[in-house]
């Protein structure tokens, strides 16, 4: 079965996936915040997974409109810059406010557009609140002026202080549209940046959605900025204008967004792909393993850059483990519901599907095993695919080492520790790990070991990404920077030292200059005699 295969009569008896209160009206509201030239009539119209038609047209923009709203977000950072703290936090707060009492609204496009289990959907909704509210409470602090010892204890004060960096560019995937697409504005905006968000195509009405909810809660409208179009276009001319670019991607395309934000010489973070490990070792409690791999490698339908690809299990625990996840692999509910019945929805796209397919069918040809799933299900919508559960997979495999995204996780035994740690550093990526232990002090040890940006220990992936306070990133080729705790706002700021002194000058000239070196030198053997840094 391919992604292909997919008869049009099938989709012709699909009711349509569209939510019912998601009228012209609504989408009128919400594409007026897209960024376009004066009568232009370009469109993008994505396919919604659910069934395959159009979700909605939505504007597309221009280069030249790329940096018009660049131009305007400039304008309008300036006056927000200066408003207190507080201020910019009160802000995030009726907007956090307002996503909880309206989160329906947005988990239905999210589910329209990207087809993921509504589940899945509202964990987007606990990640953005508890974002916004972190950030709220505690950007200040995470901002505050760092004072420091001057060049002349007593007479001289230096501080550090945190200048917003103007205009931040935020480039984000289909996956996660609320999450990744809204959670890295808020920190930027609350730093005092204008923003300029370029969304996927598939999902842009989730985003749209909240810059609409954002406008309700009292943020200036030419502040935070919507363009939409291809990456190449659109995303190149965002990063051609602004002072800072945040991508969430592939690696192929955060090489090609790193090289271009090198060009200008201004910074970048760059969140990009893995293929990431799950280390059972033969002490964990298997049960509890067993679910927290399911939900590490099928949350999301596997579409996300932090999900579990590999699973290493010690071969004292292997059968019984292997054992256990198939049963409760086959268990899990397929489908596609507005409502919090299935567990698994969809693929985002038909491309997304090929890829999996592709990366089954490959594996299978060159002998690996299929314990659970491998087939495409069109029977319950045209691009489902089960959870699925492969052995026997070797490197000369494309799912060996590649970046699968989607529904797919294979099973390797180890023989200890050390090797289970080889094989997880095996490849190039190293963006997120989980160790399974009843021993924590011997997990901890084995985290340091791992290239990983995170590694949750007796949890699969969600742990520390849901970890606001720390840092989440990546290694290798899953990219630089972080988002989260002090880095998730401060990379939005340039660092500014500011110093001062009186009662004397630096300056010296003419006959003093001797003078002024013997002090100097009498200082020096002074404070090393003190112990003074």
């Amino acid at each position: 079965m391919t992604a292909t295969d997919i008869a049009p009569e099938a989709l012709a008896d699909l009711p349509a996936a569209r939510p019912a209160w998601v009228n012209d009206a609504v989408l009128t509201r919400l594409t007026r915040w897209v960024e376009r030239e004066e009568g232009s009539t370009a469109v993008v119209s994505p396919l919604a997974p659910y069934d395959q038609r159009p979700t909605a047209a939505v504007p597309t923009s221009s280069p030249d409109a790329v940096a018009a709203a660049v131009a305007g977000a400039r304008v309008a950072q300036k006056p927000w810059a200066t408003r207190d703290f507080a201020d910019r936090a009160a802000v995030m707060l009726r907007f956090y406010d307002l996503l909880v009492e309206r989160q329906d609204q947005v988990i239905d496009l999210i589910q329209w557009e990207m087809g993921k289990s509504r589940f899945s959907a509202w964990q987007e909704i606990l990640q953005v609140g508890n974002i916004a509210r972190h950030y709220a409470r505690h950007g200040a602090a995470y901002l505050k002026d760092n004072k420091v010892r001057g060049a002349v204890p007593g007479l001289s004060r230096v501080k550090e202080v945190r200048v917003a960096k103007g205009v931040v560019g935020i480039i984000s995937p289909w996956n996660y549209p609320l999450y990744l697409g809204v959670g890295d504005a808020i920190p930027a905006l609350l730093a005092g940046n204008g923003v300029v968000s370029k969304g996927d195509d598939q999902t842009a009405l989730t985003l749209l959605w909240a810059r609409d909810l954002m406008a309700e809660a009292g943020l200036p409208t030419e502040l935070w900025r919507i363009v939409v179009g291809d990456g190449p276009t659109v995303g190149g001319a965002l990063i051609d204008h602004v002072d800072y670019i945040c991508f969430t991607g592939s690696t192929r395309t955060g090489r090609l967004v790193g090289a271009r934000a090198g060009e200008r010489l201004i910074g970048a973070s760059l969140e990009l792909g893995g293929k990431n490990p799950l280390i059972v070792r033969a002490d964990a409690d298997l049960d509890k393993a067993v679910a927290g791999t399911i939900a590490a490698a099928f949350a999301n339908t596997g579409q996300m850059c932090i999900h579990t690809e590999r699973v290493l299990v010690h071969r004292d625990v292997y059968d019984e483990f292997k054992q256990r996840l198939v049963r409760a692999v086959k268990r899990l509910t397929l489908g596609q519901t507005f409502d919090y019945s299935v567990e698994v929805g969809s693929m985002a796209s038909a491309a997304q599907l090929a890829t999996v397919v592709a990366h089954v069918d490959d594996a299978v040809a060159q002998g690996a095993t299929v314990l659970a799933g491998g087939r495409a299900r069109p029977d319950l919508g045209p691009l489902m695919y089960e959870p699925t559960v492969l052995e026997g997979v070797t490197p000369s495999m494309t799912v060996c080492l590649q970046e699968t995204f989607g529904p797919v996780i294979s099973l390797y035994p180890v023989a200890h520790d050390n090797e289970a740690i080889a094989k997880a550093n095996e490849g190039s990526y190293g963006l997120s790990a989980s160790i399974w232990s009843q021993d924590i002090a011997a997990a901890e040890a084995m985290a340091t070991l791992i290239r990983a940006g995170s590694v949750n220990i007796n949890d699969g992936a969600g742990l520390a990404a849901a970890s606001i306070e720390a840092g989440m990133g990546g290694m290798g080729d899953s990219g630089l920077g972080r988002r989260h705790g002090a880095e998730g706002i401060r990379k939005y700021t340039e660092s500014q030292t500011v110093a001062s002194i009186r009662g004397m000058s630096l300056a010296v000239a003419g006959e003093d200059i001797e003078k002024f070196v013997k002090q100097g030198n009498a200082q020096l053997k002074l404070l090393r005699k003190l112990r003074v840094r």
